[in-house]
């Protein structure tokens, strides 16, 4: 088995994740249900409470529409946005993509995503160290998902943009209460209207001129004789641009990182690729992009011998449940070979990230690639390693890299 227990981050000034994962920590097993008057809101950070509040969307709902002011920007991408819906709507929604979203359209990707993640990698042949998050991991899945829905790859620059300004959070931090998310949804509502003008003008486009794309077949996608309306079609596409790729970024960065620390890991993986799967969910257990997701109280409700509010803020904190004793066998230790591995980090019930499959295959194949391209792969000691705010998104955004050249 390989272990290895990172409670030495790569780059201590900047990584604060551990730091986070500590208050954390002490919280899930001191006061797991957390009322934080600071923030105006309830957190929670065991596996168990935190896996009934994401299957449970009846009284825990992801609707926070009457919570804010109303902003015309934010109405339009809501509208088919349905990780921000609630039955029966979401499973309308949800039913319609699946028709063009379907497992066998993810299948078909894979010698695609082979092919464009050595496009990539040619780019930096040649040298012996590189980003790899400039070089791979941010545009491998903005091409993958560009290609699929049928928009431009060439502007994938903008879409790259408006992914920074929308979970860049730099001027949110863990005690963010709501006046503080209030003024950041403010500031990227400029971002939203840009986003909404931009895919609506593609879905017109498609309308007009069908093809084989995503785009297309959600155009065409029927249920009951219901189909999906241009701004429906705007949030589903939205989303899957720019949130969807952002998983498959963090997930390839966090992964080196993890990776880099035992240097046993990669030699491993490397002489075993079908371990590859396992090792990246543990990689996902362990760094989850996203370590809190929000739902709303419909009704009063009690958790953890609290009563809590109707129209209450519930945090569930994804990162700390991925260390929860009762559920995981030395929680704090990375451990490669990790099985079972019950992670929260993809969500749970109704919610569970649509786009999972397509980031697994992804993370997979790159570092398929990277091994078949590289005989080492390490991160530099001579150059900063630059993180994401922890408390918004778990992920690199600046990682060098060492390689050796088959």
């Amino acid at each position: 088995m390989s272990t290895n227990e990172l409670s030495a981050p790569a780059a201590p000034a900047q990584f604060a994740f551990e730091d986070l994962l500590a208050r954390w920590g002490e919280l899930r097993e001191n006061n797991p249900v957390h009322h934080d008057e600071d923030q105006g809101m309830w957190r929670v950070f065991d596996h168990e409470t935190v896996a009934r509040v994401l299957s449970d969307p009846k009284t825990f709902s992801s609707d926070f529409s009457g919570l804010t002011p109303v902003q015309e920007d934010f109405e339009t991408f809501r509208m088919g946005n349905f990780v921000g819906m609630d039955p029966p709507n979401h499973r309308k929604l949800r039913t319609l993509v699946s028709q063009a979203f379907t497992p066998r359209t993810v299948a078909r990707l894979e010698p695609r995503i082979r092919a464009i993640a050595g496009e990539l990698l040619d780019q930096v042949s040649g040298t012996s160290r590189f980003d790899l998050v400039d070089a791979l991991a941010y545009p491998l899945p903005i091409i993958v998902i560009a290609e699929l829905l049928g928009v431009p790859v060439e502007d994938r620059e903008l879409f790259t943009k408006w992914a920074r300004v929308l979970f860049g959070g730099d001027e949110l931090g863990e005690s963010a209460g709501l006046d503080d998310i209030q003024r950041a949804l403010d500031a990227i509502s400029p971002t939203i209207r840009e986003m909404n003008e931009y895919i609506l003008a593609h879905i017109r486009h498609h309308r007009a001129h069908p093809g084989e794309g995503l785009t297309s077949r959600l155009i065409t996608a029927e249920l009951d004789g219901e189909r999906l309306e241009d701004q429906e079609i705007v949030g589903f596409v939205a989303l899957l641009l720019v949130a969807g790729h952002i998983t498959t970024t963090a997930l390839l960065g966090n992964a080196v990182v993890a990776f880099d620390r035992d240097p046993l890991v990669l030699p491993r993986l490397r002489a075993s690729p079908a371990s590859l799967p396992t090792a990246l969910e543990e990689v996902l257990r362990y760094l989850p992009p996203f370590p809190e997701l929000g739902r709303r109280t419909t009704a009063d409700v009690e958790l953890g011998g609290h009563r809590i509010p109707a129209d209450s803020i519930v945090m569930a904190n994804l990162a700390s449940a991925n260390r929860d004793r009762s559920q995981f066998v030395r929680p704090d230790v990375f451990d490669a070979h990790r099985n079972p591995n019950p992670h929260l980090t993809f969500g749970h019930g109704i919610h569970f990230c649509f786009g999972a499959p397509l980031a697994r295959m992804e993370g997979r194949i790159a570092f398929e690639v990277l091994f078949d391209r590289y005989r080492g792969l390490t991160v530099a000691t001579d150059e900063a390693v630059e993180f994401q705010n922890p408390a918004v998104i778990v992920s690199v955004k600046k990682l060098p890299v060492d390689v050796g050249n088959s």
